[in-house]
């Protein structure tokens, strides 16, 4: 992953995960591009201990511009509201990173059912799940009407579901 955003990330620049789980991707970005990462989620999961914070899942509590980079690292398909997030996300950086699954086949859609049953079964009880999974076209046609500029677009090649990677302009 670090090596697919090396082009737009400089070392040293403050990153926020946002949804990070185990903190484990965040760490690495830590690492790889010397940066100043923190880490905010709607639970504790962290196995690696980079700086964090427990919010809502709706309002991020950081100032307008506070972070260079935000990195969403497939964790919209888990919002309830994954276009209200992106905005807070725009509020508060100046570039967006998205991983995301997209069941944009078969393979892919069966998938992201499963992935959504086994969360559902070991991380939350099923009242809460809500699944926002959406095709490349789709997040697309969001970014626009929220006024992210879409810089660059990569499918990642991690059989059997379609992945992509999207960087976003605020």
């Amino acid at each position: 992953m670090c090596l697919d955003c090396q082009d737009f990330i400089e070392k040293g620049e403050k990153i926020l995960d946002l949804g990070c789980g185990s903190g484990i991707v965040g760490k690495t970005f830590q690492d790889f591009f010397n940066a100043e990462i923190s880490g905010i989620d709607i639970v504790d999961k962290r196995v690696e201990k980079i700086p964090f914070q427990i919010y809502d899942g709706k309002n991020i509590p950081f100032s307008e511009n506070y972070f260079n980079i935000i990195l969403i690292n497939y964790v919209l398909h888990h919002s309830d509201d994954p276009e209200a997030l992106l905005k807070e996300a725009k509020k508060i950086g100046k570039k967006i990173i998205i991983y995301e699954d997209l069941p944009e086949n078969l393979l892919s859609k069966i998938y992201c059912k499963i992935h959504s049953i086994t969360f559902n079964k070991f991380f939350q009880k099923p009242a809460e799940a809500n699944y926002s999974f959406k095709t490349g076209k789709e997040w697309e046609e969001i970014f626009q009407k929220i006024g992210l500029n879409l810089i660059f677009k990569k499918q990642i090649n991690n059989f059997p579901v379609k992945k992509e990677l999207f960087v976003l302009g605020a």
